[in-house]
């Protein structure tokens, strides 16, 4: 029988150790993020996604191989799967895509307003019940998104809607994971890896550039330091409560400024950083307001 004091006092380990993967995950994200700008200026999006989707598959076959592949391919609701993998391969697309031309923390920024356009999409396509506060916090949200898009400014490009439309479309992927929530996760991954080699192996062909060896494994990293980091932020909820660890992903646009900097001299407009702090503060109050609301319902539920 373990020793309840004991159960106790490793508590505050578990915790700093979920809150040092999540940071850690986060790094590992952005470090992927300042490959991928590299590597978009010489090679393809589709490119990219192909490489890097052959190393993530690479990854995840011996796991494939422990569920069997009927796991994967067989589900009751195909259309929904594949709308999910359509979601997941355009949102990185468009990521790759806009930094291309933008500054690394200005793409960030955008993603960052990632939980606002979820919460919005639950209202519409959940039909979750928000209350003022949530809507409130929406408000402001987006408040922050147009400081920082600035359409009255020089802000306002394609680049910037690119980056937008990345953002809206990683929102529709976490609400069309919430939907399939009961789905074993291997298959969820395995479906958005597949949806991502097909659209390289159909549109690379069209632009392709022969990988030097050290490009060829920086390519494959993507896949592989992309997973890792994905791991990592599951791993971190599994050892800390989400309230502790999720405020720690906001540490990904402190990384996008310091390593834009340092690998390619990208300032941030000033309107970007006061927009980044908005949004930062709306997410963040929507994701208290949902976690107070969980603990509501169970202890009503107790």
């Amino acid at each position: 029988m373990s020793d309840p004091k004991l159960s106790t006092d490793a508590l505050p380990d578990r915790a700093l150790a979920g809150i040092g993967l999540m940071l850690a995950a986060m790094f590992a994200f952005s470090l992927n993020d300042v490959m991928g700008k590299w590597l978009v200026a010489t090679y393809g999006v589709a490119q990219i996604l192909l490489i890097r989707s052959f190393a993530a598959a690479a990854m995840l076959a011996p796991a494939i191989s422990r569920i069997g592949w009927r796991a994967v391919v067989v589900q009751d609701r195909p259309w929904l799967h594949a709308a999910r993998a359509i979601c997941s391969t355009a949102e990185v697309a468009f990521f790759y895509w806009a930094v291309i031309y933008l500054p690394l923390a200005d793409a960030v920024a955008f993603y960052l307003a990632c939980p606002i356009f979820v919460t919005l999409f639950a209202i519409v396509f959940l039909k979750e019940q928000v209350g003022w506060r949530r809507w409130l916090a929406i408000v402001i949200g987006f408040v922050g998104v147009l400081v920082a898009v600035n359409p009255t400014g020089e802000s306002f490009t394609w680049p910037a809607l690119i980056a937008l439309s990345g953002t809206i479309l990683f929102a529709g992927l976490n609400i069309l994971t919430r939907m399939l929530a009961n789905t074993n996760e291997v298959a969820l991954v395995s479906w958005q890896v597949a949806s991502a080699l097909l659209f390289g192996l159909l549109v690379a062909p069209f632009r392709w550039v022969t990988p030097s060896l050290f490009d060829f494994a920086c390519l494959c990293l993507l896949g592989i330091v992309a997973n890792l980091a994905h791991m990592g932020v599951n791993r971190a909820l599994k050892y800390a409560p989400a309230a502790v660890v999720v405020p720690y992903q906001y540490t990904l646009i402190v990384w996008a400024v310091i390593l834009g900097y340092l690998f390619f001299g990208d300032i941030p407009r000033m309107n970007v950083f006061i927009g980044s702090l908005i949004i930062v503060a709306a997410g963040l109050y929507i994701f208290m307001r949902e976690q107070a609301r969980a603990k509501e319902k169970a202890a009503k539920a107790s």
